[in-house]
């Protein structure tokens, strides 16, 4: 997994991330030349005038360096559209920070960018491959050509020396087909393969979203995967794989501290450490503003009239979010609250509460409420 190679130590699950978050990922730009069905940011060809300017985006990259975030990430949209990209991947180098960047691939991707990209200080690309056949990724990227050119993408990366971490976007359209990524990407050498069940909002909707059994099984699946060793495994918006992981081991929510200092493969547990839409997880969009996460559109305040520090530690939103004592439902009356809390994003987009269950998590609690 891309982390830094401090781990934060387990403190209480009341207070593990109240200060500061796990990972911070910055919306470059919204611009971008493709046209995915399930975009988050509803993406355009041209840039929003309004988008953090060069002296603004240095001011963030300061204020996430000096905060001591772990990871920062730079995604879009596409920030391979922002023609002072450079500058700023050389001062997150300059700094030293742990960071990656997510462009599309699009002719913009070229061995010449790769390379300016890795000399510029850049370790680790991510790249989404969201089918394992040419018709369910294009159709799913929203152009002809999008497979070929995302598996040539692959290879230049690797020919190219920077880390490579794979993003699947998962709905109805290509659950059945995981077995056949894993079989396109493990040839690559991949750190990470990152895995996105899909919330309702942007271009998403509710109709390409898998039900709650299927999801437990694409879990099922993704954990026999992370067994093998191949490549570390992740999921967004899918807290509940942790409770899966936990459950695989035996290990109980309130034995995990111990269990990772004892675990004969550690690396399986690694996961389980309760990072969710603002509990450790801050989005910054284009426009300054501050949110919970990309797909969790409720505010916690804007870059420039509060510092980013300020907004996460003291917005009511994030505190909220980190208070899995007012979860509702099943989600709050469940043993693994404080480490999975289910995804609050989907929980809203479904609901539009906050802390209402996620209704894609097969799990019934012993102490279910509600």
């Amino acid at each position: 997994m891309f982390e830094p190679q401090t781990q934060p130590a387990l403190q209480s699950p009341r207070d593990r991330f109240a200060e500061t978050p796990f990972l911070v990922i910055w919306e470059t730009t919204q611009a971008c030349d493709l046209a995915c069905q399930h975009c988050r940011a509803c993406a355009q060809p041209k840039r929003d005038p309004q988008e953090l300017d060069t002296a603004q985006a240095l001011d963030l990259i300061r204020q996430v360096d000096e905060w001591g975030v772990p990871l920062f990430v730079l995604t879009g949209g596409d920030p391979l559209k922002r023609p002072d990209l450079m500058e700023l991947i050389a001062e997150c180098s300059r700094r030293r920070m742990t960071f990656a960047l997510a462009p599309s691939v699009t002719p913009l991707v070229t061995q010449e960018k790769l390379k300016r990209l890795k000399d510029a200080g850049l370790h680790r690309i991510s790249i989404s491959l969201d089918g394992a056949d040419a018709a369910t990724h294009d159709a799913f990227r929203g152009v002809p050509g999008s497979f070929r050119d995302t598996l040539a993408v692959l290879r230049l990366i690797r020919e190219a020396g920077i880390e490579l971490q794979v993003n699947t976007s998962v709905g109805k359209q290509n659950a059945g087909q995981l077995h056949r990524i894993v079989d396109l990407i493990r040839p690559l050498g991949i750190e990470l393969w990152s895995v996105f069940f899909l919330v309702p909002t942007g271009r998403a909707t509710r109709d390409q979203m898998l039900n709650a059994p299927q999801v437990e099984s694409a879990l099922g699946f993704l954990y026999a995967q992370l067994e093998k060793g191949e490549f570390d495994i992740k999921t967004t918006e899918a807290p509940h794989f942790r409770r899966v992981i936990l459950q695989k081991n035996g290990v109980k929510p309130e034995d995990l501290g111990e269990a990772l200092k004892t675990h004969p493969k550690p690396g399986l547990l690694r996961s389980a450490r309760g990072v969710n839409d603002g509990r450790g997880f801050v989005f910054v969009s284009h426009k300054g503003e501050v949110f919970p996460s990309g797909f969790l559109p409720v505010s916690g305040g804007r870059m420039g009239e509060k510092a980013l520090r300020e907004i996460y530690r003291e917005s009511e939103t994030f505190k909220t979010l980190r208070d899995s004592d007012q979860l509702k439902g099943k989600c709050g009356g469940c043993e693994y609250r404080y480490i999975c809390g289910g995804s609050r994003a989907r929980a809203y987009g479904m609901s539009g509460d906050l802390m209402a269950i996620d209704p894609l998590c097969a799990y019934q609690p012993p102490s279910r409420v509600g």
